[in-house]
């Protein structure tokens, strides 16, 4: 990973399209003071390098009835290995686990962990009953999986995806 250079005025346009990611060229050119070309130029160098990634509409999981935030601890069985630490050349539990929760709706964020869990998931589902349709129908029914540790949100104090600028 290659850490791109910012200088101050590409902090100040990522933090204006981090907090409005609709408006115009024009628009943040005026915030930092730029003429428009310039502004669109060092914008287009931020995409093309990934630091932006990609424009999104971010949704409130209440308002379309997903009310039940759960997060969910999941440790794996262990592979087993032939001699040396030599892998057989059959999937590892792992990847047959990040293959299966990219296709899992309900599932928004999945993280390798350290520690006592192999990861952590960010569930959104309607509701208990649903979140338990979930849980037993998929996530403990795959193969990989051996523990499950779930916690909910009782409160959202902070949710954002601004990233800090430092």
């Amino acid at each position: 990973m290659t850490k791109i250079e910012l200088d101050k005025t590409d902090r100040k346009i990522l933090a204006i399209l981090q907090a409005d990611g609709r408006l115009s060229n024009q628009d943040v050119a005026e915030q930092v003071n730029l003429s428009p070309s310039p502004c669109l130029r060092r914008i287009k160098r931020l995409e093309e390098a990934g630091v932006i990634r990609q424009y999104v509409a971010l949704l409130d999981p209440d308002k379309i009835g997903l009310g039940l935030l759960a997060y969910v601890n999941v440790r794996l069985e262990k592979h087993s290995e032939g001699p040396a630490g030599a892998r057989s050349s059959a999937s590892s539990p792992r990847a047959d686990f990040a293959a299966s929760v990219a296709n899992w709706p309900e599932v928004v964020a999945c993280y390798a962990m350290t520690g006592e869990m192999d990861y952590l998931l960010r569930v959104h589902v309607e509701d208990m009953d649903h979140f338990s349709r979930f849980m037993m129908a998929t996530l403990l029914r795959h193969p990989a999986v051996l523990d499950v540790k779930s916690s909910f949100a009782l409160q959202r104090i902070k949710d954002t995806t601004a990233l800090p600028l430092v």
